[in-house]
């Protein structure tokens, strides 16, 4: 076995365990103390009306769960931006992607609180969705029209402050009870998360997944270069088309059940290049799930812990923890890559 692969299996069993640590973390962890006795008890038999049980299956299990397969979300659909992009630090936030997803479905939620009615996942996700590639058409169309990558990603920072001004603009206008889930909400967070919401997620970001992956060869074959891929018959089109979907799909299923949550999907996929040495698609796809998934659920962990009661919002710690690694790419990214 070469050297690369070993690499490769020591660093895939690494994010693995990580994974399951940080999740049983984020479970065992938290203002209530729940024995681990108790936990084991829970998980495994029925007794769900107990208070602890309550803590562990509607609060701590989902709110980890969603973490985790949120954070997968974000680095994936980092990833393919940046590779659409050619640029490494496009992102879903940096983009104005995020914000996009995130006007559409405040606008959504406000028309339908206006008027008493109830919205549900797959209308979430949609209005999600289609803010997403609205921003998404949009920098595109700036993409034809700039030589500078770095313009791009000034185009991508005014799209959000355009989208988050109006929406703040439209929240005023929502009643005083709508204000404040809207306001939470905004502002990035896994708390309040259901398993019904759990359910949705998953099938949504597993069927996302599986396109990811099954891409993994045309992807290759782009990351060097359209002319190369069309020599070895990568229809680049419809390849395109793919990406964009694929990555607004991944943003938009975060923003409909967490809200905007910064620098996940520009940091996570270059910490998993540096650990794995490699550049190859169909090792990357899978590592950088893993890697937002333990990235999302570490930062979740410290905002809801570390000023208990006082939680923070999930974009506060993962900026935290994401804008140095997005300067350190900078200062060594590549002449006119950046």
């Amino acid at each position: 076995m070469s050297s690369r692969k070993i690499r490769c299996t020591i660093s895939f069993a690494i994010l693995i365990l990580l994974t399951v640590f940080v999740l049983c973390m984020n479970i065992f962890i938290g203002s209530a103390d729940i024995q681990f006795s108790d936990v084991m008890k829970i998980i495994f038999s029925d007794s769900a009306n107990d208070t602890a049980a309550n803590i562990l299956l509607k609060i701590r299990i989902p709110r980890a769960l969603a973490a985790m397969i949120l954070g997968g979300s974000l680095a994936l659909s980092g990833y393919l931006l940046q590779t659409f992009f050619h640029n490494p630090i496009a992102g879903p936030f940096v983009l104005g992607v995020s914000s996009g997803a995130k006007l559409t479905v405040a606008l959504v939620m406000i028309f339908a609180a206006s008027r008493f009615l109830t919205i549900n996942s797959a209308v979430m996700i949609i209005a999600a969705f289609v803010g997403s590639l609205l921003s998404l058409g949009f920098v595109l169309a700036v993409s034809h029209k700039v030589q500078r990558m770095s313009m791009l990603v000034v185009c991508g920072v005014m799209i959000s402050y355009i989208c988050s001004a109006i929406t703040d603009f439209v929240v005023t206008f929502a009643e005083d009870s709508d204000i404040v889930n809207l306001h939470n909400w905004s502002m990035g967070t896994f708390s309040g998360t259901t398993m019904d919401n759990v359910k949705v997620m998953a099938v949504v970001v597993f069927i996302s997944f599986i396109g990811t992956f099954l891409l993994s060869k045309p992807i290759g074959a782009y990351r060097l270069g359209e002319n190369y891929a069309q020599n070895l018959g990568v229809k680049i089109k419809p390849l395109r088309v793919a990406l964009i979907l694929l990555s607004g799909l991944f943003s938009a299923c975060v923003t409909a059940f967490a809200g905007p949550v910064s620098f996940v999907g520009i940091a996570v996929p270059h910490i998993i290049r540096a650990m794995f040495k490699t550049s190859k698609p169909i090792v990357l796809i899978p590592a950088c799930f893993l890697g937002g998934s333990v990235f999302c659920m570490v930062c979740d962990m410290i905002a809801r812990t570390a000023f208990a009661p006082t939680e923070l919002s999930i974009s506060t710690v993962t900026a935290i923890f994401g804008a140095p690694v997005v300067i350190i790419v900078m200062l060594h990214g590549k002449k006119g890559e950046i």
